[in-house]
């Protein structure tokens, strides 16, 4: 089981405040546990506790703690953190809307 991209998605949604090592599992649990895959929780909570852990000693680690206590959050003061942020979604053009041409230009078959 990998959960490492499911915990990096968390940490992205949950912001600068972080959140803590059992509310992560509980998400972690929730995207990975359905009908013919049967997770157990106390295992997500020990990979998630043990993968926060292991990756958050570094100074130049992406995952940093924060003050409270098991609470962890991305590290945004990394460039490679910050390019975690990108959204690429569709622009809506605003505008004038152009005038819709109503004639059909679609060939004969006869």
């Amino acid at each position: 089981m990998n959960f490492d991209r499911d915990i990096l998605h968390i940490l992205i949604e949950a912001g600068p405040k972080g959140l803590s090592i059992k509310k992560i599992s509980r998400h972690v649990f929730n995207l990975n546990n359905d009908f013919f895959n049967v997770v157990e929780f106390d295992d997500v909570y020990r990979y998630v506790s043990s993968y926060l852990a292991r990756n958050s000693k570094l100074p130049d680690s992406i995952i940093e703690k924060t003050g409270s206590r098991g609470v962890y959050r991305i590290n945004f003061s990394l460039k490679s953190s910050r390019q975690l942020q990108f959204v690429f979604d569709d622009e809506e053009i605003v505008g004038t809307p152009e005038k819709i041409n109503n004639e059909d230009l679609s060939l004969s078959l006869f």
